[in-house]
């Protein structure tokens, strides 16, 4: 296969493909006209063959083509099975693989960022690609200090050919409404495409994965791989040992369905609180199933997370708002609920709606948080995308009045996807205690407490503080500044000390093996 296509003009022409065979829906009721089949084998038929073109062209294009593949994979299950079946298996496959990049590529690239002597960092580098993603792939290798790595290198052009597929699709996102009914495809291309800056730079990627790598080295229950070098578009980090989590989906015992569900509310409710970051590409590909000791039992095993390059910053962790209304709701406070979501923005001024039936609309998608362990299901999914979607529904037309702040749709989209790969699982989840744990807000109690204290310790620093303090000079802090500055985050290009990120990206880091 060549490289990365790059011309737009050709892109566009693949990605004009679709739409065509997407149309194709309209022909079922003529399929007992066509040899005297039935309608249900030739609409099977079809939509067969529009899996195998999606996963063709998206999986060839890889860039934004793929990339709204693999998001839209986790949606698979809002769709009725007769629609879902054939593109299972297809979306399935986005999220583990996608033709290779050329070997001759391969080296080029890795000659370009690591140097002409590239291969003097590693004891073995493994030519097949291991993995392949939207814009880069990745390969197995073993590092000059003996551990074992992941190789992810950038695609030629990724970035060009992002820009140009989102673009492209953007165009075609009415057409492609039919993969997914009643989800709004145009929002999550443009989305998808303002973060396209971000997952280019593998800086930004490298430093984000290394703050999760420490705040979760010693839990029990995620596992984040260490960082050992990046250039700009390569990545080297450890190489993660599990079962992919799309494996567990298709072929998965009910206890190891369980416990990735488990772990993967766990780690979206209270990872953000912990790191400031949120995970923003919730698809199966990017989490493995990690075994304990050999006979262990699967309620030890870890949740291994891969690929940070989407993350969205929240230094406070996820908004107290969504923990309040959330809480709120299952305390049916139709009041304050309405009152909280005004206050958000999610009911513009100009509009007035009734407060209970806010309630109502809200109380069957949050009925998860409401049950000490929920069942997740496609048929559940399929249901609450029903209701909301038919037109002729309370639901849909209350929905349609209702806003989604800028600031609250990436948040919004990947809690979507996570709630899709829990109905993939079939796990039973008790996500009312991971919300209680890592969901500020959520715990009225905590938070008033919380409140309480702060008013008491102003009350005292009140009692302390004189005129002549109040007015009086304050020291800089030079000693709190340079323990900050010791403890940013670091590389280890080597086996031995690593250089800070921020410096890394200034200049090239110092690469002698050991």
């Amino acid at each position: 296969m060549s490289d990365l296509p790059r011309k737009a003009v050709t892109r566009t022409a693949k990605l004009a493909t679709l739409p065509l065979s997407f149309a194709g829906r309209a022909t079922w009721s003529l399929g007992k006209r066509i040899g005297g089949r039935s309608a249900e084998l030739v609409g099977n038929e079809l939509q067969q063959r529009t899996a195998q073109q999606l996963f063709s062209v998206l999986g060839e294009l890889k860039g934004g083509a793929m990339k709204l593949g693999q998001a839209l994979s986790v949606f698979e299950s809002a769709l009725p099975e007769t629609v879902a079946s054939p593109y299972r298996a297809a979306l399935t496959k986005l999220q583990e693989a996608a033709p290779p990049m050329p070997t001759s590529s391969v080296h080029a690239a890795l000659a370009e960022r690591l140097g002409a002597d590239w291969r003097e960092l590693f004891e073995e580098f493994d030519e097949r690609p291991a993995a392949a993603a939207s814009i880069g792939q990745v390969h197995r290798a073993v590092w000059h200090d003996g551990r074992d790595v992941a190789v992810k290198i950038q695609y030629p052009g990724a970035g060009e050919a992002l820009l140009s597929d989102l673009t492209q699709l953007g165009r075609f996102s009415r057409l492609l409404g039919p993969l997914v009914p009643g989800l709004d495809l145009k929002p999550l291309i443009a989305e998808l495409r303002e973060r396209v800056a971000e997952e280019l730079d593998y800086g930004l990627e490298a430093e984000a994965q290394q703050i999760c790598a420490a705040a979760f080295r010693d839990d029990p229950g995620v596992v984040v791989p260490e960082v050992v070098c990046h250039r700009d578009q390569v990545l080297v980090t450890e190489w993660l040992e599990g079962i992919p989590l799309s494996r567990v989906i298709s072929d998965g015992s009910r206890e190891e369905r369980d416990r990735a569900g488990q772990l993967l509310a766990h780690f979206l409710f209270t990872g953000t609180a912990r790191t400031g970051l949120l995970h923003a590409d919730a698809h199966p590909g990017n989490f493995r199933l990690v075994p304990s000791e050999e006979g262990e039992p699967v309620s030890s095993w870890r949740l291994g997370v891969l690929d940070f390059g989407a993350v969205n910053r929240l230094p406070g962790g996820l908004p107290p708002a969504i923990g309040r209304a959330l809480r709120l709701t299952l305390d049916g406070d139709a009041e304050e609920v309405y009152e909280q979501l005004c206050a958000e923005g999610f009911v513009k001024p100009s509009i007035e709606l009734d407060p209970a039936a806010v309630l109502d609309y809200l109380l069957p998608i949050i009925e998860p948080a409401r049950e000490e362990a929920f069942s997740f299901s496609r048929e559940w999914l399929r249901h609450q995308a029903g209701r909301i979607a038919d037109p002729r529904s309370a639901a849909h037309q209350l929905g349609r009045q209702l806003n989604l702040p800028p600031s609250y749709l990436l948040i919004h989209r990947v809690t979507l996807s996570t709630i899709g790969v829990l109905c993939q699982l079939g796990a039973t989840v008790r996500l009312r205690e991971e919300l209680a744990a890592g969901l500020p807000g959520f715990d009225l109690d905590d938070e008033a407490e919380a409140a309480n204290e702060l008013h008491d310790t102003d009350e005292a620093l009140g009692e302390d503080v004189t005129d002549g303090e109040a007015g009086g000079e304050g020291e800089t802090g030079d000693d709190d500044a340079e323990g900050d500055a010791e403890g940013a985050v670091e590389i280890d290009a080597g086996g031995g000390t690593g250089e800070g990120l921020e410096g890394e990206r200034g200049g090239e880091q110092e690469r002698t093996p050991a």
